[in-house]
């Protein structure tokens, strides 16, 4: 039998030259796993969470976690193995809340790239590139901290065995993990109505992929990407990349309209900036291994600040002292809604979205500390197929599920994610049959 190798760089490689329809069949596929995961019995999938054995947590060296992810699906099984940071104790430099020193921003618009005098700290005449406009925006004095000198990018493999036992693909972990998180965490975001603005907490490669999916998936709907991070140099690198690199050539053009920003830790205006991108945004992603909430709760919480319909999606802490949302953010959104009240408020749903409710009742430090219980959490597999069956009634003629429509599209939706063997089993099996197809990677033939 032969065996498939697929590194980092080739991973990477195959997955920037998917296109728009590859990417929703890749969705389409993890949806209908997760969908079995949540649903299916033993007798009907191999998905099903009785087959799917919790993953296994050891500390490594050097303040370091690794992880032993096992899963199974219909036709596969496999294990990933990856080793990553563990984010140290929140301090007041590690708490983006409570940071009052000074802080730099930059903005850059689409094809013309010109910063934004008012939250810019170059005062140079903007250059005609991107990539001159980038290399002269003014740096913020950095701050030491494991979040932003240390990688938050898994390092390690996932090894896919076929039905019979024998391996066929062994794949590098770093880029299959982030991609098929951000594959998970678009699954709702791409039906809903509004994504005009989309705030990215992190600068990493999961912040690259929410943001290259977002682009392929609702490029033409969406106008500001606005990015906050600890660290404006990695951020600064981020945003070259998009600005520069011939593989974001044809996202960057799809849409006239769009532009980024960067928000970083030092600026002395980040308060006021931050509010005001989180009160904006219609989408908000958090793609950092944060021991601390990443803003205040009453930005979101406030009268002001529940006018407006957002899906918040929370997918880089994974274990119970590690936290991206303020705890008062879920727990309002599981609170009763009150049938008398003075102020137009958004939807709610009246459940957090999860990938999996043992694993987030187990480690999701958001739902350990709001308090939440099993019954207040709902499994995004559980969702997915009601959701395209009542659209499927509603585009017959039917009513379909009308409120269950009107919450995932436009009401306040919050979807948490600790990650799933599962996911990189999904998506691994389908990776490597692009590989084939498409001549990416090496054959060890006879292993």
């Amino acid at each position: 039998m032969s065996l498939t190798v697929l590194s980092d760089t080739v991973i990477r490689s195959l997955l920037f030259s998917l296109t728009l329809q590859d990417v929703i069949n890749l969705q389409e596929k993890l949806s209908e796993a997760l969908h079995e995961y949540s649903t299916g019995t033993q007798e009907t999938t191999g998905c099903c969470s009785t087959n799917q054995p919790q993953r296994i947590s050891i500390p490594a060296a050097n303040n370091q976690t690794t992880l032993f992810m096992p899963a199974s699906t219909s036709t596969s099984r496999g294990i990933k193995i990856a080793t990553l940071a563990t984010a140290s104790e929140p301090t007041r430099h590690d708490s983006l809340q409570s940071l009052d020193s000074t802080h730099s921003t930059a903005s850059t618009r689409n094809s013309q790239s010109t910063a934004s005098s008012s939250l810019s700290t170059s005062t140079s005449t903007p250059p005609a590139t991107p990539a001159s406009q980038l290399s002269k925006l003014s740096l913020p004095p950095s701050h030491s901290t494991a979040a932003s000198s240390q990688s938050t990018s898994p390092i390690g493999s996932l090894t896919l065995l076929a039905s019979t036992g024998a391996p066929y693909a062994f794949l590098a972990a770093s880029e299959l993990t982030a991609f098929r998180t951000a594959l998970a965490a678009t699954i709702i975001f791409r039906r809903r109505t509004h994504v005009h603005t989309v705030v990215v907490f992190g600068a990493g490669l999961q912040a690259l992929w929410h943001i290259r999916l977002a682009l392929l998936l609702r490029g033409a709907d969406i106008h500001h990407i606005h990015i906050v991070n600890r660290s404006f140099e990695r951020a600064r690198q981020l945003m070259t990349e998009i600005y520069t690199s011939d593989s974001w050539a044809h996202l960057r053009k799809a849409n006239e309209k769009l532009d980024f920003s960067i928000l970083s830790a030092g600026y002395g205006e980040y308060h006021r900036i931050l509010k005001e991108r989180v009160r904006k945004a219609d989408i908000i992603f958090c793609c950092t291994p944060s021991t601390a909430p990443l803003f205040p709760a009453e930005h979101l919480t406030s009268t002001e600040g529940r006018k407006k319909g957002r899906y918040l999606s929370a997918v880089g802490s994974y274990r119970q002292q590690m936290i991206e949302l303020h705890p008062d953010i879920l727990r309002q959104a599981v609170a009763p809604e009150h049938k008398h009240h003075h102020h137009k408020h958004a939807q709610k749903g009246g459940v957090v979205v999860v990938d999996s409710l043992s694993a987030c009742m187990k480690e999701a430090g958001e739902v350990k500390q709001a308090g939440l219980t099993a019954e207040q959490l709902v499994e995004i597999g559980e969702l997915v197929m009601v959701k395209k069956a009542s659209m499927m009634e509603i585009a017959a003629g039917g009513e379909g599920e009308v409120g269950l429509k009107k919450w995932l599209m436009g009401g306040n939706v919050v979807y948490k994610s600790v990650g799933l063997g599962l996911m990189d089993i999904c998506v691994g099996e389908d990776v490597v049959t692009l590989a084939k197809e498409r001549g990416y990677g090496k054959t060890v033939e006879g292993f």
